[in-house]
């Protein structure tokens, strides 16, 4: 029996608890987002750190959407899971997922397509204090306004199997958002050079990232998988570190915004 509720895990901690100071810090970040050129994202890889940590380069990726609200009603959102080992990938087994901005609807039918791969199961406690994906849905829910979504952890899982799951729910209608940190707790200068390195893999859709480069590397490498598939192109929106944001430079985290579009 699903919770009718997935509970938010790190309200108060990774950003405001309260509904008022969480969209104004959010709106903010969007407004000063570089403007987006069109054609809207296919797809987009998104940070997932702390606000004050990744919060700009987030934004930048989400600045993207808007004028989209309304018309984009379907998300499917993966990323890594932090805190439980685990093959495959999980949906929280909920009906919902709360924000202090209000609650996001599970999309079932989504979840019924995503279960019929059988690469995906329900995991409760997969999703209990995960991070990554609860960081999107303040940005999601303030500029897209009411949609559905499907949230999915990805543990020890190849490409291939994340492109099947992708693939299986990647349709039109779909805007599929992958999750991931690039490296972690190198210094400053290092850094730079790894995830410049780690940037132009992704731009060349070419895969498999290793884990150290990205958290979020399993679902990337589906993404990416998909994407040459598909005949998208990729595009850098953001690539900063917690050293240009909110923190030191002897030990920083990367962060990586990239859009996806049919090639022209």
């Amino acid at each position: 029996m699903a919770d009718r509720v997935r509970a938010p895990a790190v309200a108060g901690s990774f950003y405001p608890a309260t509904a008022p100071l969480l969209a104004s810090q959010v709106d903010q970040w969007l407004e000063q987002a570089p403007a987006c050129p069109p054609p809207s994202p296919a797809a987009l890889i998104v940070p997932h750190a702390g606000y004050i940590y990744s919060g700009p380069v987030a934004a930048s990726a989400y600045a993207c959407l808007r004028g989209l609200k309304g018309k984009v009603r379907h998300v499917l959102l993966l990323g890594p899971c932090h805190f439980v080992l685990m093959n495959g990938l999980a949906h929280p087994d909920a009906e919902a997922l709360r924000t202090p901005l209000g609650d996001v609807p599970i999309d079932e039918a989504l979840r019924e397509r995503a279960e019929a791969t059988r690469h995906v199961a329900a995991s409760v406690l997969a999703h209990r204090k995960e991070h990554s994906l609860e960081v999107q849905l303040p940005f999601l829910q303030r500029v897209l306004g009411d949609f559905d979504v499907l949230p999915l952890v990805v543990g020890s899982a190849r490409p291939e199997e994340v492109a099947e799951v992708l693939e299986a729910l990647w349709t039109q209608d779909v805007l599929p958002i992958i999750s991931s940190d690039l490296s972690h707790y190198l210094p400053y200068d290092i850094a730079r050079r790894v995830d410049r390195e780690t940037a132009d893999h992704i731009l060349q859709l070419d895969g498999p990232l290793e884990e150290d480069r990205a958290c979020g590397a399993a679902a990337i490498n589906g993404l990416l998988l998909v994407a040459r598939r598909r005949g998208l192109s990729a595009e850098l929106l953001d690539l900063r570190s917690s050293g240009d944001t909110a923190g030191g430079k002897s030990e920083v985290v990367g962060y990586g915004a990239f859009a996806f579009h049919p090639r022209a």
